[in-house]
């Protein structure tokens, strides 16, 4: 990889390797969310889906996922406006935005562990859709986002 890539290159111009060691591993767009499809908010459910090992917060079947899960959402440079619901703390937002990655992003901190112990990802409070039927799902709502559009 190059040398602070994040830096130097727009989220379209970085090689696939690049593109992905630039997720922190906070397993967040891994959550399940529902749009209403009135009000356009979106819940956000403290739910992951089946494929997330929630202690390691990577998906358990990567190369797969998008044929085992339909719903699961392809982070692609090209998309990422498409993603607004992305945590102001996600490393793909915070490129497109023009931040700087947070410290405790590992690429920065060289510890992919401190994206755990500060508290960002879902490690802490998340639970397995396996472990979740369905019509309990929204009662493990955590917060609602305004979406435009």
């Amino acid at each position: 990889m190059r040398e602070r890539f994040w830096e130097q290159y727009p989220l379209d111009e970085l090689t696939t390797e690049e593109w992905e060691a630039l997720c922190d591993g906070c397993g967040q767009c891994c959550l399940l969310k529902y749009q209403d499809d009135e009000t356009g908010e979106l819940a956000v459910l403290g739910v992951a889906c089946e494929l997330l090992d929630i202690r390691s917060c990577r998906c358990s079947d990567y190369e797969n996922r998008l044929s085992r899960v339909p719903d699961c959402t392809r982070l692609t440079p090209a998309r990422i406006e498409e993603f607004r619901w992305l945590p102001r703390s996600c490393a793909y937002r915070r490129v497109a935005e023009g931040r700087k990655l947070a410290a405790w992003h590992p690429l920065v901190s060289g510890d992919p562990e401190r994206v755990h112990r500060k508290g960002v990802s879902v490690r802490s409070f998340a639970v397995s859709h396996k472990d979740v039927p369905d019509e309990q799902l929204e009662d493990h709502i955590i917060a609602i986002l305004p979406i435009d559009g």
